[in-house]
Order: C-alpha cells, then structure tokens, then sequence
C-alpha cells in the first residue's frame, strides 16, 4: 500500500503543478503580463511546486529531515540527471546570461545556506532573510526582462504558446478553477507522497533525510525532468539549462525559506547533510562554471558525465545508510582515481575550446 500512496501521490503532484502552472499562466496573460516575465517567475516558480509541498508537508508533520533532504536533492538531481540526460539528448547551448548571472548567484546562495546551516538549523531569522531574497529576486527579474530584446521575448511567447492571444473575460474562472484544482491536488498529493516515504524509510531501515535527498528528490522534480527534456527535443536548448538553473535558485530561497517559516521549531538539519551533501549540491554548482565556460554548452559526453556522477552520488549514499563493507573501497576509489581523472580531463577541453576559439 505505501508504494501504491507513493506512486498516486507522485502523480497528483506532477498534474497538479500542470494544472497550477497552466491556470496561473494564463490568468497572467489575461492581465498582459509579457511572456518572458512569466516564464521566468510563473513557471520557474511553478515547477518546484512539488519540492515546495512535499517539504512544507514534512516539515509540518515534524519531519524536518525529509525537509532539508527533498530541496539539497532536488537541486543535485536537477544539475547531474537532468542537464545530463537533456544534453544525451541534444548537445544544449547556454545562455551567456546563465553564465554571467544565474550562475555566480546560484553559487552565492549555495555559500548562503551553507554559512546558515553550520549550526544544523534553520530558523525562523534565517528564513525571513531567505524569503526577503525571493522577493527581491523575483523584482530583479521582472525589472529586468522588460528590458530584454524582442527577439528573447518572441522566444519565451513561442515556448509557452502565448503569441497574439487575448483571452476573453469567462476564460479567467476556468484558470482560476485550475490553479485551486492544482493547488488542492498538491496537497493531497504532498500528502500521501509524504507519508508513504516516511513508511518506506522506516522498512528499509534507512534515514528520512536519505528517502528525501534520492527517492523523493527525484519524484518532486518530474516537473523539471519533462519541462527539460522536451525544452531539448523542441531545440530549445537553452531554456532547458535555464528551467533547471531558476528552478534550483527557487528551492533554496523558495522551497526552504517557506518551510522554515510554517516549521513549527524551525527546521533541523542532519549532521551528515551538513558535513557531506551540502558540499556535493555546492560542488555541483561550481562545477557547471568550467563545463558551462568551454564553449558555451553541455556535451553529449558531459551530460555523461553528469549522469555518471549522479549514480555514484546515489551509490554512495545507500552503501553509507546500509555501512556496507564496500564503502572505504569505493570512496576511496572515487577520491583517488575518478575525481582526479575528471578534473583533469574538463582541464585540457577548456584548454582546447579556448585555443580553438581564440584561433
């Protein structure tokens, strides 16, 4: 039955953020709010939707480490499995304004909520102050899409179908009908999704903050997963890398800075989340600077990569929850021989994109 509840609960939360995010973008148009902003605020916003309910749920009913778990996950999942199986897909070209500015912002915020959690707690100060660069974020962008050329927002129009259409008045109750089903499927759903996942933990004898950083971290970004995917069998390349970048901005400051707050005793956060996950998600950003650099777009053979390290982060985390005797070996050999090797060879392709491009 629980898997069951999990599998139904994952599938009203992947209709209900479709049906929160048709509604509400529609409902937007109707007042002329410009396509780009909606792309970059509504569906941003509405893709995490899932990550926002399932922690908010957790973290009401006291389980804090599914929480915290559920958001570091999701932003690892994102960058690793979907940029990686998108850019199997098709090679995906990067925006030169990720590069210069959602990037070193999602870098600043991983630092931010690293320097917040040292003490193994997020409280109610730290997410007002994670809430108040929501706001101020969501300002920045809007602030500055309307000064994007026409050409980027004929883009954003094509992409969510919003060209030349003026929605008569009747049609604005039906989208708000959907945005309430949505936001009533989200609840349930976050219901049975969550519930289910405590019971699953609880059998297979392994941590909430585990189920919450693999198995749940990957069911809530199925939003993402399908917005990528098919952003990158349309060919549009570049709005599948910024669907996962905003989305992974919004989980932090989003999806944490709303669960701190409806946290009854704030959230509290394991030790091993701290000592070891939150350096992987801070290191997977990082690590889209030099990938990203080397010629503006993610490889076929990157997005390997990718995906590779993504089932070894995985491996890593069920060998440790288990203290399976074949741990030391395989850190060890990750540290030693893959880590090293990888470096070394993202190193001498920068090296030779640049050489190339400056010829």
């Amino acid at each position: 039955m629980n898997i069951l509840y999990f599998i139904a609960g994952l599938i009203l939360l992947v209709v209900g953020a479709n049906l929160l995010i048709r509604g509400s973008s529609q409902i937007a148009s109707f007042f002329g709010i410009p396509p780009l902003i909606i792309g970059l605020t509504v569906v941003a916003f509405g893709t995490s939707a899932p990550e926002l309910a399932v922690s908010a749920k957790a973290a009401l009913s006291g389980s804090t480490d599914l929480a915290v778990g559920n958001v570091v996950g999701s932003n690892i999942f994102n960058i690793l499995f979907i940029l990686g199986i998108s850019a199997l897909i098709s090679p995906l070209v990067v925006h030169y304004q990720i590069i210069r500015q959602e990037i070193p912002i999602l870098i600043g915020l991983n630092a931010l909520l690293f320097a917040l959690l040292l003490d193994q707690k997020l409280g109610m100060h730290e997410s007002l102050l994670l809430i108040s660069l929501l706001i101020t974020y969501t300002i920045f962008l809007i602030i500055q899409s309307k000064k994007e050329p026409s050409q980027t927002q004929d883009s954003y129009a094509k992409e969510f179908d919003m060209q030349d259409k003026v929605k008569p008045r009747p049609n604005i109750w039906i989208n708000l009908l959907f945005v309430l089903i949505g936001l009533f499927l989200l609840v349930l759903g976050s219901d049975w999704f969550v519930g289910a996942a405590i019971s699953i933990a609880k059998t297979i004898g392994v941590s909430d903050a585990v189920i919450g950083l693999t198995i749940v971290a990957a069911g809530t970004s199925m939003p993402e997963v399908a917005t990528s995917v098919i952003a990158a069998l349309k060919g549009e390349r570049d709005i599948a890398v910024g669907n996962v970048i905003g989305s992974n901005i919004f989980n932090i400051i989003g999806c944490l800075g709303i669960t701190g707050i409806l946290a009854p005793s704030g959230i509290l956060v394991p030790p091993s989340v701290v000592h070891f996950d939150l350096w992987v998600m801070f290191a997977v950003s990082l690590a889209c600077i030099p990938i990203f650099l080397s010629g503006r777009e993610i490889a076929r053979w990157e997005g390997g990569l990718f995906v590779f390290y993504y089932l070894a982060y995985v491996t890593y985390l069920i060998l440790a929850s288990k203290d399976h005797e074949a741990l030391p070996i395989y850190s060890a050999t990750m540290l030693s021989f893959v880590l090293p090797l990888t470096i070394v060879t993202l190193m001498v392709m920068m090296l030779g994109r640049s050489t190339k491009n400056g010829a």
